[in-house]
């Protein structure tokens, strides 16, 4: 694996500063840039273990804490494995900050971080690509439709709520987006259901997306997170496949 430097930073942002881990390959650069959205457990380890591995891949990572309106990561206190049984009560936690992040705050969120890795020497200049998880993936749609001339390629995988029929619904972006997408959706996923892939579906279509959307059939909601219970490897891996071609053909000029 490539060798990666890390550090954690500040960002400025809409509502205060949003602590975040910046992460690029050891050498050589300036490379790509990628704004990566956390899943609705938050910043930690597994996270910024998944960022190195992108940053592995020839990538310039910034991981902001979406919730820092909050508090500085970790928001909650989060045991080492996230069982079934602890689940719910951490998700009762994190809920009302999930909910406090609106689809205003999180536009103007993107704003600051997609600056932050603009400013960096050792981002390249041009646009970028955003990948989230979860409530990342409902992040990173919003980015992509609100920063249309920042975003090369967008993917979410295991999103929640992509595409409700909420008047501030993300897929309502859908004609103002450039950038190539792709969506990794669990399977059985109560907070994204057959009839909201199909919507999104539908609204990517209308407007001309580029994009492509697929069900990793017995995978279920947070597939790629290796400290829950909800991890599946082989999906994983998949999620990767999927992530680095996309990146690799927008972001590099070929695949990977």
């Amino acid at each position: 694996m490539t060798a990666v430097h890390s550090t954690h930073v500040d960002v400025p942002a809409a509502d205060g500063t949003a602590d975040a881990y910046l992460v690029r390959p050891a050498g050589g650069g300036p490379h790509p840039g990628v704004l990566m959205y956390m899943d609705g457990f938050g910043l930690r380890p597994a996270l910024t273990a998944m960022a190195d591995r992108l940053a592995a891949a020839g990538y310039a990572v910034l991981l902001p804490n979406v919730f820092y309106r909050q508090g500085r990561a970790p928001v909650v206190e989060l045991p080492e494995f996230i069982d079934p049984v602890a689940r719910p009560e951490l998700f009762q936690q994190v809920l009302p900050m999930i909910r406090a992040l609106t689809p205003e705050r999180a536009v103007r969120d993107a704003d600051f971080y997609l600056r932050r890795l603009a400013e960096d020497p050792a981002v390249t200049d041009g646009p970028v690509g955003v990948v989230g998880y979860c409530l990342g993936a409902r992040l990173a749609l919003f980015t992509a439709g609100s920063r249309p001339d920042r975003v090369a390629a967008a993917a979410g995988f295991h999103g929640g709520n992509l595409a409700s029929t909420d008047p501030d619904s993300p897929q309502l972006l859908a004609d103002r987006i450039t950038a190539e997408l792709y969506f990794g959706h669990a399977d059985g996923d109560r907070s994204n259901p057959p009839e909201a892939i199909e919507r999104l579906e539908q609204a990517l279509t209308a407007a001309g997306v580029r994009y492509r959307s697929e069900v990793y059939a017995g995978a279920g909601h947070g597939f790629t997170q290796r400290d829950t219970a909800a991890y599946d490897a082989a999906a994983d891996e998949r999620h990767w496949a999927a992530l680095l071609e996309l990146f690799g053909r927008t972001l590099q000029g070929g695949s990977l």
